[in-house]
């Protein structure tokens, strides 16, 4: 049975916490919202924006966290974007409440001195989650009826906060990073890497899967992904949900997964859209976040940042969707 792209979420289940959306205004299911993030997209060049971005507090647990950024490329990646945005956090649920149940099972028939889920455990169970989710996700959306996804798509950065736990999926080339107090103030650690067909494996990969790799003349720096015969459609990114094409030309869906624990030094994690990264660097957005007066303020600033930077680093009709999550792990000083 196929699924309509359009298709309401009617019931929001126990664990999913308050849902905050960038776009078409907040909606949340009555809990309070809690402050300490801030969300900000800007379309760039094109008629529509492809990005989307959630934010979930409450997510999982009490004190619980998910968000993530979705930069849909490609005639239909804004349908795309959209409806990962809005069906993920639920299913990425859906499939830790199972791994949990499974697991749960297993200890109650097996003599064992297993007295429940201890935090390692709880980590490996949402990480399986995330590798359960993410290719159901790609199907979810193939089957979605009367939208082409052939060559459109989404990529991806989930993070996923429970307790002093962070645990990130990537798929694509947006990215996420840490912003964490040192001797000379507030330094940045990167929490994932570009997934990009000019990177070693994901080339190699794509190559034997017989795509092609390789850089358009007028941009040398960045190679893209190639069907083998023809020159389409040269996608940035070495993973992503859709672009069933391309699928089996080596581009797949499934995440890297990234562990951080969090620290009484760590101050934010803030997740954007490549819009951002080719015109700013991981220091810049710091030093941007740092800068802020107010927390609700973070997000704004740096997309604000790197549409200016667009106008001046690089052809401003050229310029992408920029959308940022920002989330602080303690008040802002």
């Amino acid at each position: 049975m196929g699924v309509s792209a359009s298709a309401p979420i009617s019931v929001i289940p126990d664990g999913l916490g308050s849902v905050i959306y960038d776009q078409d205004g907040m909606k949340n299911n009555d809990q309070q919202i809690k402050s300490g993030f801030s969300i900000h997209s800007q379309r760039g060049c094109k008629p529509v924006n492809q990005d989307c971005a959630v934010l979930c507090q409450g997510y999982g647990s009490e004190d619980g966290v998910l968000c993530g950024v979705f930069d849909g490329h490609g005639k239909n990646g804004h349908l795309a974007s959209k409806i990962i945005s809005r069906r993920l956090p639920l299913l990425l649920l859906d499939k830790k409440n199972a791994v949990a149940e499974v697991n749960e099972n297993y200890s109650e028939s097996h003599s064992s001195n297993y007295s429940g889920s201890s935090p390692n455990n709880e980590l490996l169970e949402w990480e399986e989650a995330y590798m359960n989710a993410f290719p159901e996700m790609d199907e979810q959306i193939k089957m979605v009826k009367k939208v082409d996804f052939s060559f459109s798509g989404s990529t991806a950065v989930v993070a996923l906060k429970q307790a002093d736990d962070l645990l990130i999926a990537n798929l694509g080339d947006s990215r996420a990073i840490l912003g964490t107090k040192s001797e000379v103030g507030i330094t940045t650690v990167q929490l994932t890497i570009d997934l990009k067909p000019g990177t070693p494996d994901e080339a190699d990969r794509i190559r034997s899967s017989n795509g092609r790799v390789f850089a358009l003349k007028d941009e040398p720096g960045a190679p893209r992904a190639w069907l083998p015969r023809v020159y389409t459609p040269g996608i940035a990114m070495s993973r992503c949900f859709g672009d069933f094409v391309m699928k089996n030309y080596g581009i797949i869906s499934t995440p890297v997964i990234t562990y951080h624990q969090i620290t009484s030094d760590d101050v934010f994690i803030l997740l954007a859209t490549d819009g951002i990264w080719d015109v700013l660097s991981n220091e810049e957005v710091t030093s941007i976040v740092c800068s802020v007066e107010n927390e609700e303020m973070a997000a704004k600033a740096v997309v604000d940042a790197a549409v200016a930077a667009w106008k001046t680093k690089i052809a401003y009709n050229r310029c992408d969707d920029c959308t940022a999550v920002c989330y602080f792990l303690q008040k802002k000083d």
